[in-house]
């Protein structure tokens, strides 16, 4: 029979309908202006008290508070109005002192029967929540020369057992290692020696006056792998730093061989941010030094917890904590705390190589941080001295374990020893996300106010909603009845692609705006197409049954094709394009989709429900 669906295809669509309802309902609830605390070290217990000195510098600051609640490790304080966010976070943290990060947030307010069926609302780009970008370059240099230091030391080592004599040398311009040698034979069989047990090094040897040397430097291939390694580990450590800020919806990211571009949507204050993202932490694993070690070559380190005389260390480092895959606690045979320690293949093999004639001897892990402070100055504003907070940094050196070596270490082992279930489960964390492979420097640095993102909400709404509204007048006018289903058609046609937006996590911008404005032109067109057709298939002596079945069936085929080009150019900008581009290729290329299942579809089914199987002596379009 003509125009008539199938009862699935009803069902299909109620079922998509509904759906789309669930999940693009959360957008009607805004989230909450609000400021995150935790803790600067994660022994640093939050509780009710903390909440409640926040509460009282709150009022103190004669800042309105809408709720507040405890959370996992760390709390949160909802506030009433987003203009009162820095004044709050200023006053909190004076309040709580350095021990804390206390930082500004969003917090969600969907329902909570929303929030266990997975739905959320949709995310927002730096552009329309405000926020700060960041652009930091990462130090390859150092990179490469922290690991140049360590072969260093390791053909050191292997010279002395293979009774080779050398004399050190200043390093070279390019920051080549070189050696002095007494004699030409023992230069060339410490080259061969190097050579087969270090196939990653560049040897170079030749003659001077003052003796014969070799110089050594990392082949290319090594350096290439030693950059990759280390910015992949430091966008590893800067996202774990993120979520340390609480921050929603941020964006870490590589860009280019030595950069990482980092947006935190909701965050105004740059200077809390970068005190959380500039903060350098390393380990590095040494020898305890022996009793008849030179001063020059050691070091004395005081320990985390402060109950053990100073350890004395060798300067040379083992590895460092960039080499270190993985860090779990638990327990030994004996039932007492040990941290279970896998290195990446590299670090293994340099672990092996140091261990292995050291057995008996202590090993050393060293905890370097950089912990931000903060210092009062007098400075003068406007011709008056007003006290400043200056962020900076206190770089802190302490051991955090030093353990017999049973065996020749290799990629896996244990470090046994300490103090209690939480040590062991902090020393973990610490080995897990707490090393950069390479120092960061701020290059670029811009912040999005959330007045601007406001506006930029307010104006982007405001096209949607004229242009929308211009459509339906539109069509109403023109279409008549068939015009109503077509309005009726788009308007679950935005719903269902904010819905389809919250359930794929994109994430909106100004120019993911756009493309919602231009899906609503484009999903209004095919209703036109088919409208056409049908007023012509009427002109043209058919009835009315037959005239919709026409209608629809031959504007499909112009429909699909002008939507498929549409789509191939939108998926072209998505794989070329950078942030705003993609934004406005991901809700183009979803508004096509939906536009064709609601005007192609839906629409058909509300004409076939209406003039299915009925005797039409005219149609009001």
């Amino acid at each position: 029979m003509l125009n008539k669906y199938p009862f699935w295809k009803y069902l299909l669509i109620v079922v998509a309908l509904v759906v789309g309802a669930i999940y693009a309902l959360p957008n009607l609830y805004p989230d909450d202006p609000s400021i995150q605390i935790s803790g600067l070290r994660t022994s640093l217990t939050i509780d009710q008290r903390t909440i409640e000195r926040a509460e009282k510098s709150l009022v103190e600051a004669n800042i309105p508070l809408k709720a507040s609640e405890l959370l996992e490790k760390s709390a949160l304080l909802r506030l009433t109005d987003i203009e009162d966010q820095l004044a709050a976070k200023e006053a909190i943290q004076r309040a709580m002192g350095d021990d804390y990060v206390v930082a500004l947030n969003l917090a969600p307010t969907t329902p909570e029967w929303l929030s266990s069926l997975g739905a959320g609302p949709m995310k927002l780009g730096l552009d329309l929540s405000g926020g700060v970008h960041f652009l930091l370059e990462v130090d390859m240099q150092r990179a490469v020369d922290t690991r140049l230091k360590v072969y260093n030391s390791e053909v050191r080592t292997l010279l002395r057992k293979e009774r080779l004599r050398y004399r050190s040398a200043p390093d070279l311009d390019n920051g080549a290692r070189q050696l002095m040698f007494a004699d030409e034979q023992t230069r060339d069989e410490a080259v061969s020696r190097i050579a087969d047990e270090f196939q990653e090094l560049a040897i170079n040897s030749y003659e001077e006056a003052e003796g014969f040397f070799l110089s050594f430097t990392l082949k290319e291939t090594q350096v290439r792998e030693i950059e990759d390694y280390a910015i992949k580990q430091n966008l590893t450590t800067v996202r774990n730093r993120v979520n340390e800020l609480g921050v929603s919806e941020p964006l870490v990211q590589r860009q280019g061989r030595n950069r990482i571009v980092v947006q935190l949507p909701g965050v105004q204050d740059t200077a809390e941010a970068k005190r959380i993202l500039g903060k350098t932490a390393n380990l590095e694993f040494r020898l305890e030094a022996t009793a008849d070690a030179a001063a020059s070559s050691t070091e004395t380190f005081p320990f985390k917890e402060n109950r053990q005389a100073p350890a004395r260390l060798e300067r040379n480092i083992i590895i460092s904590g960039d080499r270190v895959s993985n860090a779990q606690s638990n327990f030994d045979e004996n039932g007492r705390p040990q941290v279970n320690i896998r290195l990446d293949s590299s670090g293994g093999q340099l672990m092996n190589r140091a261990t292995r004639d050291n057995v008996g001897r202590r090993m050393a892990v060293l905890f370097i941080e950089q912990k931000p402070t903060t210092r009062i100055e007098t400075q003068e504003v406007n011709g008056e001295k007003v006290q400043v907070r200056v962020p900076g940094f206190r770089e802190e050196r302490e051991v955090i374990s030093l353990a017999t070596i049973q065996s020749a270490l290799g990629t896996s082992f244990r470090i046994t020893g300490l103090d209690g279930v939480g040590e062991a489960s902090e020393l973990a964390l610490l080995l897990r996300a707490g090393a950069l492979a390479a120092p960061m420097y701020f290059v670029e640095e811009r912040t999005v106010g959330p007045s601007l993102g406001k506006d930029n909400i307010r104006m982007g709404i405001n096209s949607v909603v004229i242009g929308f509204a211009l459509v339906l007048i539109f069509m109403l006018v023109y279409y008549k009845v068939f015009g109503l289903f077509a309005n009726i058609a788009l308007t679950l046609n935005l719903a269902l692609l904010v819905a389809l937006m919250s359930m794929l996590s994109a994430t909106l911008t100004l120019p993911g705006i756009a493309g919602i404005v231009l899906t609503v032109g484009m999903a209004v067109d095919a209703n036109v197409l088919i409208f056409s057709r049908i007023k012509e298939e009427l002109k043209n002596g058919l009835s009315a049954q037959r005239a919709i079945h026409e209608g629809y069936d031959r504007a499909f085929v112009t429909i699909l094709d002008a939507n498929i080009t549409t789509l191939l150019v939108a998926v072209i900008l998505y794989a070329v394009g950078t942030g705003p581009v993609k934004g406005f290729a991901v809700t183009l290329s979803l508004g096509i989709i939906i536009s064709m299942f609601t005007a192609i579809v839906v629409t058909r089914a509300m004409v076939n429900l209406s003039f299915g199987g009925r005797q039409l002596k005219r149609l009001w379009i």
